[in-house]
């Protein structure tokens, strides 16, 4: 069986990234599929990737993109599947313009737009699994345990204050 999730990203750079998304969704125990298919130097392995992925087994995708981020729409634009889009921070916008570029779909192509970065990557992982664990109790346990973690490990008062 193909994992549920799809990370895909439009160059090795973004990795630096997505990763966060793929180590979020490790920590709950689910299995991804990581792969580059750019939207502007891969069109053809794009829309062989994003026609095929229901019929492969995927159930969300994660799409993250710098720059131009024509990838989670795109990849929108050919499947049914819901699609989490990352932005990127990019080198000369900081990533606001691929946070337009995502944001920004016509009525009637949606994508789900995660923050830029890290916090975008790990938002779209948790998103992604509280999809699955509508179907999953198991791994809805996880998640709920997951979050219960993360709000126990915040402190009730500021260290060094009385």
């Amino acid at each position: 069986m193909t994992a549920p999730i799809a990370i895909i990203m439009g160059s090795q750079s973004d990795w630096e990234t997505m990763r966060h998304a793929a180590e979020t969704l490790a920590a709950l125990g689910i299995d991804c599929e990581k792969r580059i298919v750019s939207a502007h130097r891969t069109p053809d392995r794009l829309f062989a990737f994003a026609k095929g992925a229901k019929a492969q087994g995927f159930k969300v995708i994660i799409a993250g993109a710098g720059g131009a981020a024509h990838l989670p729409g795109m990849a929108a634009a050919l499947t049914e599947l819901p699609v989490f889009g990352v932005p990127v921070e990019s080198k000369a916008l900081l990533g606001i313009d691929s946070l337009y570029s995502i944001v920004q779909m016509p009525a009637g192509v949606p994508v789900g737009t995660l923050a830029i970065g890290k916090a975008g990557a790990i938002n779209a992982a948790l998103l992604a699994a509280s999809v699955l664990a509508l179907n999953d109790p198991a791994l809805a346990t996880r998640l709920a345990a997951w979050r219960k973690q993360q709000t126990d490990a915040v402190k009730e008062r500021p260290e060094g204050s009385a």
